[in-house]
């Protein structure tokens, strides 16, 4: 079993390599930031990038706390990789996928949420602008 420093410490670490790729976003590196996130995928929930994006939104927690024994940390990570997905594919023009992206990333970061004991103000923000970032592809 992990200590929770452990997890705090991956989970900072791969906030800085997920802050990276979103660097590649905005300079246009699409192909770059895409095949860097499809390598965190599998390096961090071992698991490849295509078995997470065709995942039904509805089974989101269940199956990754039920059938793969993730923890709220894993959550976490896979929400902000979805998040950096839904960046990724909003940039590229294909505001359905951003779309489901930005989905599974607030169904995720709402979960994780309501089942923390601790209160994160972080947390609270992302949720807030992928709220935004739904309502604005909805009208769209």
């Amino acid at each position: 079993m992990y200590s929770k420093d452990y997890v705090l410490r991956m989970i900072e670490m791969i906030g800085q390599l997920i802050a990276a790729i979103l660097g590649k976003i905005k300079k246009g590196e699409f192909d770059t930031a895409s095949e860097q996130l499809s390598n965190l995928y599998y390096d961090v929930l071992k698991e490849d990038a295509s078995f997470f994006r065709n995942l039904p939104a509805e089974e989101l927690t269940t199956t990754m706390l039920a059938d793969h024994n993730y923890t709220n940390g894993h959550l976490e990570i896979l929400a902000e990789l979805f998040n950096a997905e839904a960046e990724l594919s909003m940039a590229k023009g294909d505001n359905p996928a951003s779309l489901e992206y930005s989905a599974k990333s607030l169904i995720l970061l709402e979960f994780i949420d309501s089942e923390m004991k601790t209160y994160s103000l972080e947390r609270i923000n992302r949720m807030e602008t992928i709220r935004k970032r739904i309502e604005t592809l909805s009208l769209s």
